[in-house]
């Protein structure tokens, strides 16, 4: 059916309902489904949250999980692990799986993906995220999204917009200045809705020019609808809707909540008896229906045409899984070749640090899925090896003592403004006792761990972070390490120089202590349910790693331009005083050194670039790549747009990038559409020059200088 249509169709069966039909319809009947009109043969609108897995079965009325055995399923890389591939075909294949997987489940909406820009390392929701840089991100999620709807299941984009931190974030008001908004927090949920067709939006909690942001006149009806010409359906995220006439006036489609008084929901009952009492029109309910029908006209829920039945945990989704994270490792660093391991000379081994061996399918706060398996990189890492080799574990440091409680954490989500910033190491600690209770076990496991390490050939440690910092409704204090690892790793690099060491988290950490010391860092997202077999084919040269970093890696959450420049996390307001300066952006104009760059990430090969050349006419960018070392692997073409001009508001931002794989000696020609320089009446002129292996294209005219350089930052 054509878009009109399903309009026209949508509107035939509206004329149908009743009003109070119509109102069960737009507002959360369950905890993850409106209500359907049996008579008529509507059916309710069943939703679940992901993006890593579809969520366990919840009791409709209470968040008590239903405790079935039919909905483990499979865990997919975190939005940041995907981002960390660069490929798009990669991207497409995740959303194409949980696509798959919700519709075999019998969800018709999928609560993903989640495209708000990294604006700070410290954001608990970052492991959500793609990336600081919006063309990145729009790029991935696009594709994401289309593989997602290809099953006859909506994604549903999110937080729009602007919804930076977990501090107070049912209040916090965000202070940006409205091109800022446009040029980078926009632009990814304008490609989901208008490249990758996204057929559902969510709003945010937070506040944007006066507005809770799930009932905003200027994002929902400004932006999303008359701008973007949006007709398909804007769900509030759980809670976050606080006036039933603002609601009913806005753009706002379905109203969700985690509470269970389904008919005191702002748009159940109380908008009823205003439409009854003439003091809201009946037609505000309407074109909110009308936007619901369409979708399920969309998803083949209503008419005559088939649907698609979907799948879950069959083993061509675990290959897929095993693909993506291969492709998300990132080398960080690989000093005199450490890696790969020789895996032939491995006698002994020892891995150490928790999350070695921990699950992390299960924490995260809304990502939480109920898992088929979890392959950990102790796991992957014996499997690989064989009875061979010696494959011992100690956990050298263990995570804070949690506060016991029979109530969800849902329960109680929109409690203290929905969130809080950490208090630290120790924060769950209810008095000192406990707190000198957890430094003294950590002394004792790092003792055993620092006396183990020099009795084997070969040390591994994986640390980093867990949910319990990278989690929704909690942003970090800092980039600090928690468990007091810094300690740990400087004890062990004593005694064991070459280890090779293993960070795991969704944002990055303070590696300044140690990172000079060390040989080799890998950083490792996380990575679904084969990431620690994915983990294990790198460090034994079974995958040759291709992981780029799709943010910055900062020294320290200070050298970043929300805390530099503006404000983070904020509490009644945070202002976004950095502008345009997010992310690499404020490193390349104000030269701050990172740890590691945006796009970085080593291989066991190398690669050499020849003869770029731009297409004036068509945008495209075509470059030769040639792999020159020993062994096969996959590159990433990058290209950055380098403004010259003296008052450039940025200097260098990522215009286009395109994924490769070559074997021994190979080279091929790339080809890249760009994001060209928007300037009417430019005329271009092309050379090749070579800058530290950076090839480059000139672009200019009377006015400005812009070079596209080919190359990482």
């Amino acid at each position: 059916m054509t878009d009109k249509e399903i309009r026209q169709k949508a509107g035939e069966i509206l004329e149908k309902l009743t009003l109070e039909e119509k109102i069960g319809m737009i507002h959360g009947a369950q905890l993850f489904q409106t209500a359907g009109v049996e008579r008529l043969g509507i059916p309710p609108l069943v939703m679940s949250d992901g993006p890593m897995g579809v969520r366990q079965e919840f009791a409709p009325d209470a968040w008590k999980p239903v405790g079935n055995s039919d909905d483990y399923v499979t865990y997919l890389p975190c939005n940041s692990a995907i981002a960390a591939t660069w490929n798009r075909e990669i991207a497409h294949e995740m959303g194409s799986v949980l696509g798959a997987e919700a519709r075999g489940r019998g969800k018709d909406v999928i609560l993903a993906p989640g495209v708000n820009l990294k604006r700070s390392p410290l954001c608990g929701r970052n492991f959500e995220y793609f990336s600081e840089d919006p063309y990145l991100t729009k790029e991935l999620a696009s594709a994401y999204i289309r593989g997602v709807q290809a099953w006859d299941v909506a994604a549903c984009v999110k937080h729009f917009a602007v919804n930076n931190q977990e501090t107070q974030r049912l209040w916090v008001e965000v202070e940006i200045d409205e091109q800022v908004l446009r040029e980078l927090y926009l632009p990814a949920f304008y490609d989901a809705v208008k490249k990758g067709g996204a057929y559902a939006v969510m709003g945010a909690y937070n506040r944007l020019y006066g507005e809770h942001c799930c009932q905003s006149d200027f994002l929902l009806r400004r932006i999303l609808r008359e701008e973007w010409g949006f007709d398909g359906v804007v769900i509030s995220d759980w809670g976050g809707v606080h006036d039933t006439e603002k609601a009913a006036h806005s753009q706002l489609d379905i109203e969700m909540s985690v509470t269970p008084d389904f008919d005191d929901y702002f748009m159940a009952e109380p908008l009823k008896k205003k439409i009854l009492a003439g003091e809201i029109p009946e037609s505000t309910v309407d074109e909110k229906v009308l936007h619901i029908l369409m979708l399920m006209l969309r998803l083949h829920m209503i008419g005559d045409e088939p649907r698609k039945s979907g799948t879950y945990n069959i083993p061509e989704h675990r290959a897929k899984m095993l693909e993506a994270a291969r492709e998300s490792v990132v080398l960080l660093k690989n000093e005199n070749g450490r890696l790969p391991l020789a895996k032939d000379a491995l006698k002994k081994v020892l891995l150490i640090g928790e999350n070695a061996s921990c699950v992390h399918s299960n924490g995260g706060g809304s990502a939480e899925i109920k898992a088929l398996y979890e392959i950990t990189p102790l796991m992957g890492l014996k499997t690989h090896l064989g009875g061979n080799v010696q494959v011992d574990y100690t956990p050298g440091y263990c995570r804070d003592k949690a506060a016991e409680s029979d109530t969800s954490w849902q329960e109680t989500s929109l409690e203290n403004g929905g969130g809080q910033t950490a208090a630290g190491d120790d924060r769950a600690a209810d008095n000192a006792q406990t707190a000198r209770e957890m430094k003294e076990k950590r002394a004792a496991l790092r003792g055993e761990a620092v006396r183990l390490a020099g009795q084997y050939d070969t040390v591994i440690y994986v640390g980093g972070l867990n949910h319990d910092h990278d989690s929704e409704g909690n942003d970090r204090r800092d980039m600090k390490l928690p468990y007091e690892q810094d300690e740990l790793i400087l004890e062990l690099l004593d005694v064991k120089p070459d280890m090779v060491i293993v960070m795991m988290g969704g944002s990055p950490v303070e590696m300044g202590q140690w990172v000079d010391r060390a040989s080799a860092v890998v950083w490792h997202w996380y990575a679904g349910m084969e990431g620690g077999n994915a983990l294990a084919e790198v460090l034994l040269g079974e995958t040759n790693p291709s992981g780029k970093l799709p943010e910055t890696f900062y020294k320290t959450h200070t050298d970043c331009s929300a805390h530099a420049l503006g404000e983070f996390p904020g509490t009644d307001t945070v202002a976004y005083r950095e502008g345009r300066y997010v992310g690499y952006r404020y490193n390349d104009k104000y030269r701050i050194e990172p740890q590691f760059s945006f796009g970085y990430g080593l291989s066991y090969t190398s690669f050499e670039y020849r003869d770029a050349d731009i297409d004036p006419e068509t945008g495209i960018l075509t470059c030769y790549v040639k792999n020159t070392g020993a062994v096969a692997g996959k590159e990433t073409v990058q290209v950055y747009r380098r403004d010259l001009a003296d008052d450039a508001p940025v200097i260098k931002e990522l215009a286009g990038f395109e994924k490769i794989y070559l074997e021994p000696g190979e080279e091929k020609r790339v080809e890249i559409t760009l994001e060209m320089c928007n300037d009417a009446g430019t005329e271009y002129t092309a050379t090749t020059e070579s800058s530290a292996g950076i090839r480059s294209v000139e672009n200019t005219d009377a006015q400005e200088r812009c070079v596209y350089c080919v190359g990482c930052l």
